[in-house]
């Protein structure tokens, strides 16, 4: 009964071995398909990141651009209110010597003024 017993044994062992070494080949695999997945992932996330890298560049240069018209309209805008502002007061100038010689009424005059200074 004995060898029975120990052949019993040694096939449970022989199976309990080709189930070990299946397992192992079957963690094998899947540490296989995890590298490659991983690897795979990590090529798209360095294709990603180069990617918004440079949408993140061009972005930054529309917005400098778009930056740089609105400060250069800005100056532009400032240059004109002011040559406009001395314009404006020489012209008060011109219509109050018209109308100190009398070639415009006073009523004329304050209408004019009137325009001038609210632009002002």
């Amino acid at each position: 009964m004995v060898s029975k017993k120990a052949g019993y044994i040694e096939k449970f062992l022989k199976k309990a071995d080709k189930a070990l070494q299946d397992g192992v080949k079957k963690a094998d695999e899947v540490l296989e398909d995890a590298v490659e997945f991983g690897t795979m992932t990590a090529k798209q996330a360095a294709q990603a990141s180069k990617e918004l890298r440079s949408q993140a560049k061009k972005e930054r240069e529309v917005i400098q651009k778009k930056g740089a018209k609105k400060i250069s309209d800005g100056i532009a805008a400032a240059k004109s209110v002011r040559v406009n502002t001395e314009d404006d007061l020489a012209t008060l100038e011109k219509l109050g010597k018209l109308r100190k010689s009398g070639v415009i009424t006073e009523k004329e005059f304050q209408a004019k003024k009137k325009k001038i200074l609210g632009r002002i």
